[in-house]
């Protein structure tokens, strides 16, 4: 099975950057900027970013405004400011190399169990496994393991598999063959089994229940929100602020906004957070655009309005920024979105 893996990975693997550079660092940005995010938007990032930052060092010595600046548009930016904060800790304590260790590769900020083995294992040719939901998927249907991965009996049993499964003379091929398996053959519906080079060895597939394995993973209800969101403008300029609201994308500039359970709620708060920015009256006109987003389980419709700032605004308070300068920003996604409105 191990053998029918790796030649099928040597002829269909798919040509990407980072399986061209495998310094470890480049594997170790290649990882952090797939989690949760597809294979075909993170291709123009991971270009980008490996031309502007080379190396651990080169990214430790950057403002982390110029990183989230590369970032943004690619979301989850938690991993972007853990990035850089381990560059830090790559360059003071390991000399500006990825460590080999795997305790020391857990200590840096954003890597967890799953990074550190795939960085060890592709980099390094170290023999770990990895596991993810693809991964889990394969091994479940080859085996037909009940459960889903954050099962802690199904978890076990697929790390059993895994560890049984593990190349030790090519750890890191073997772990990209099963996860490249999991994305292009065996998908969560309609896998082309046909095509697969573990059908001879897939119990899922002798039984005909393939889609039955493994068993979706409960999903938090989705939450409706409101948001009201504020244009200030003057001339060619708008004014933003550093996070969203209620603790979201807090290194991110937006619009300043306020959340509610109803737009006059969310219009009200939109209100109370202007004033605290600003001497005197605003003007808060009608909304003129609607804008829908998603973050996480969050489900938000936001009305976008016109503000017109009358009073003297605090000191740092707000900061302008020519409409012309947002595509290449440090903003958010939904920031994207409102521009859109204005141009």
């Amino acid at each position: 099975m191990r053998s029918a893996l790796l030649r099928w990975f040597r002829r269909k693997a798919r040509s990407l950057p980072w399986r061209k550079n495998l310094s470890p660092y480049a594997i170790w940005v290649s990882e952090v900027m797939l989690q949760q995010t597809q294979v075909a938007a993170v291709i123009p990032y991971y270009q980008r970013f490996l031309r502007a930052f080379p190396t651990a060092r080169r990214l430790a010595q950057a403002p982390l405004e110029q990183v989230l600046e590369l970032w943004s548009g690619l979301g989850y930016y938690r991993r972007a400011r853990r990035l850089h904060r381990a560059a830090h800790d790559v360059v003071d304590r390991f000399g500006g190399r990825f460590p080999r260790d795997y305790h020391q590769a857990c200590s840096l900020p954003g890597v967890g169990d799953y990074t550190a083995r795939a960085i060890l294992s592709i980099a390094y040719n170290l023999p770990y496994y990895v596991l993810d939901g693809n991964v889990a998927r394969v091994v479940s249907r080859l085996r037909a393991l009940r459960g889903h991965i954050h099962q802690s009996p199904f978890r076990q049993a697929v790390e059993h598999a895994l560890d049984a499964l593990l190349s030790h003379r090519q750890p890191g091929n073997l772990n990209q063959a099963i996860m490249e398996l999991g994305q292009s053959i065996c998908s969560p519906r309609a896998p082309q089994c046909p095509v697969c080079p573990l059908r001879s060895w897939c119990r899922a597939y002798r039984l005909g229940h393939q889609e039955s394995y493994p068993a979706p993973r409960p999903r938090r209800a989705r939450e409706q929100r409101f948001l009201a969101a504020a244009v200030i403008r003057h001339k060619q300029k708008v004014a933003m602020v550093r996070g969203l609201d209620e603790g979201l994308l807090s290194d991110l500039w937006n619009f300043p906004a306020a959340f509610g359970n109803s737009r006059a709620e969310s219009l009200t708060r939109l209100k109370q957070k202007l004033a605290a920015r600003v001497r005197g009256p605003v003007c808060v006109g009608r909304p003129f655009a609607e804008v829908k987003h998603g973050i996480t389980y969050r489900s938000i419709r936001v009305d976008v309005y016109r503000v017109e700032i009358l009073g003297k605004v605090s000191r740092n308070s707000l900061r302008w920024f020519p409409l012309s300068t947002l595509p290449r920003a440090a903003i958010s996604q939904l920031a994207r979105k409102i521009a859109k409105q204005l141009l």
